[in-house]
């Protein structure tokens, strides 16, 4: 029991440590490398839960893909963050709205969580013995929980696309293949036919 604790203290500090470095590092880059870090920890205090499904897809997939899909898009936006920061006082209003909304938000679940705490338990749904985790789990998502899982996948998809459009932007100069144009040409668009002498050239 010892041993789990110290585990459980480590990765909750490096966890909370990471992810205050996630939103005060002043490079973005090693934001994204401080959330990799945090996703690691994470699964880490999955492990010790006994959800090792959870630990190996948030390994998997957030660290693998949605973390590095981070990393090349932070790259290739080439943003001023010099120029953004110099609008921070104009969004600080809007921003400590938020945070205030967000702080009571966690104030009523920590105070219904001491008022009642019989509440938790029976919100949980009940854990079988005979399933192993991955199954419970999908069994859990799949019939409780479908819609709000389509619906985790579709705001995915939309910030994939959004992502993509960010990073695909119009270069002056730069020649493109344009199918359209090249189905609709005509050959007496193109090709010119001359009558050459002979013996003289073009």
């Amino acid at each position: 029991m010892i041993v789990q604790a110290l585990a459980f203290y480590m990765f909750a500090f490096i966890a909370v440590a990471a992810g205050v470095m996630v939103i005060s590092a002043r490079n973005p880059v090693h934001s994204v490398l401080f959330l990799i870090l945090a996703f690691f920890n994470s699964a880490g205090l999955f492990v010790l839960m006994g959800a090792e499904f959870l630990a190996m897809i948030l390994i998997i997939v957030y660290v693998g893909a949605v973390a590095v899909l981070f990393m090349f898009v932070v790259m290739m936006l080439d943003i001023n963050f010099a120029e953004l920061r110099q609008g921070f006082l104009h969004y600080l209003p809007i921003g400590g709205m938020i945070g205030l909304v967000l702080l009571a938000e966690i104030l009523v679940i920590v105070g219904g969580w001491i008022m009642a705490p019989e509440a938790a338990k029976t919100a949980m749904a009940p854990a079988p013995d005979a399933l192993t985790n991955t199954r419970a789990l999908g069994e859990l998502i799949y019939t409780h929980y479908i819609f709000l899982f389509q619906a985790a996948g579709v705001v995915l998809l939309i910030a994939m696309i959004g992502a993509i459009v960010l990073t695909h932007r119009r270069r002056k100069g730069l020649r493109k293949q344009k199918i359209a144009d090249q189905v609709r040409r005509r050959p007496e668009d193109t090709v010119e036919v001359r009558n050459v002498e002979t013996g003289k050239g073009i």
